[in-house]
């Protein structure tokens, strides 16, 4: 039997308690996962670091190189690239630091002084809002907690430090992925009984397939929140329209709160760069409500779902329940965790319901029982 293509009945053997055990253990592994974030976070970004750097570890074995040696190559190679463009980069991000900070201040002004218009317009036609002044209750609020704008940067900075050491286990984690990925698949083949081999193989290699397509799927899916972004700010005339979009779309891998983020970061572009006109603003809020409904409920199913192989509405409902059980790491890491749980899940009730393949493994222990006890 190939080890990639499993029996025509094969998905039919997962049912409901399957798919209970399935969505159980995915849950019980999302509050384990949130527990130690620290060490899962690097491991994602060692995965997106080998898929992106296989294709070229593979090209050299195919030139004859040996597969250390290709690791070796490939990974040195990618990181003297990301060093040189952190060097390259730095002193031009350091000269930038005060432009940043006023251009943050002006869009923060322009946000506020929207919030308040549109405050002062609801009390116009709403005396209950007026007599309850919350125009200035509000104002009084923002005034009290904006600060200056180091106060805020400085927690961020030493969130970024307190990470930095973790996340530079990425490129460790994805060295060794490439160079003894296959020695692992083997080790783990080894420890299997023989009646089981083949299927742990498929096993092996559906679980590298969904892992694959679930980054294939968030890079198309991130393009088709890019253009969709992008073409709509563009139509409406806001500047910088494709930057937009890419921010907007790679903040939105955090789903819902890095979709509030990415709305609010184009709300403030449209408030400041249109003081006098208002309705920009409310235009580039509908727009961006337009997107996230397409990206959740047809980007996300078509492109991650249909990658994982899961119905629309599992995608989705699986997102709020984990968002639910895990917070933002549990929406982060839902989707990548349900395809792994059940790719597995599914190849265990295939083995369990195969009353051959279990025979078969009850025959090879008494052969075994046999051999080891015939001198006895």
């Amino acid at each position: 039997m190939n080890a990639s293509h499993p029996p025509e009945h094969a998905h039919s053997a997962s049912g409901p308690v399957v798919w209970v055990a399935i969505i159980g253990v995915t849950c019980l592994l999302l509050l384990v996962f949130q527990k130690v974030l620290w060490l899962v976070v690097p491991f994602l970004l060692a995965l997106i670091l080998y898929y992106f750097l296989y294709p070229a570890v593979r090209s050299l074995i195919f030139r004859g190189m040996s597969r250390d040696a290709a690791a070796s190559v490939v990974t040195l190679a990618f990181l003297v690239l990301l060093a040189l463009a952190v060097v390259s980069l730095m002193p031009r991000l350091t000269s930038q630091v005060s432009h940043w900070q006023n251009t943050v201040d002006r869009y923060v002004q322009g946000g506020t002084q929207l919030l308040d218009a549109s405050l002062r317009s609801l009390e116009r036609h709403w005396s209950t809002l007026e007599r309850a002044k919350l125009a200035d209750t509000v104002a009084a609020r923002l005034n009290q907690g904006a600060g200056n704008i180091s106060d805020h940067i400085e927690p961020v900075a030493l969130g970024i430090m307190a990470w930095t050491p973790s996340l530079l286990l990425a490129p460790f984690l994805a060295f060794f992925f490439l160079r003894d990925g296959r020695r692992f698949k083997r080790f783990l083949s080894a420890a299997v009984p023989n009646a089981f081999f083949e299927r742990t193989l498929y096993l092996l290699h559906e679980i590298d397939r969904t892992a694959r397509a679930y980054f294939q799927g968030l890079i198309n899916l991130t393009i088709l929140d890019t253009v969709t972004l992008a073409a709509g700010l563009w139509l409406l005339g806001i500047p910088g329209p494709l930057t937009l979009g890419v921010i907007c779309a790679v903040l939105a891998w955090v789903p819902y709160v890095g979709s509030i983020l990415g709305g609010l970061l184009v709300v403030l572009v449209a408030a400041t760069d249109f003081p006098n006109d208002p309705a920009m603003a409310y235009w580039a809020i509908g727009l961006f409500g337009l997107v996230r409904l397409l990206d959740d409920f047809l980007y996300m199913p078509l492109t991650i779902g249909k990658s994982l192989e899961l119905h629309p509405l599992v995608t989705v409902l699986m997102i709020f329940v984990g968002g639910a059980v895990a917070g933002v790491s549990g929406l982060m890491l839902v989707l990548p965790v349900l395809g792994v749980v059940m790719v597995v899940g599914e190849t265990i009730g295939m083995i369990v319901t195969d009353s051959r393949l279990m025979a078969r493994h009850r025959h090879a222990r008494k052969l075994l029982r046999e051999q080891v006890s015939s001198d006895l």
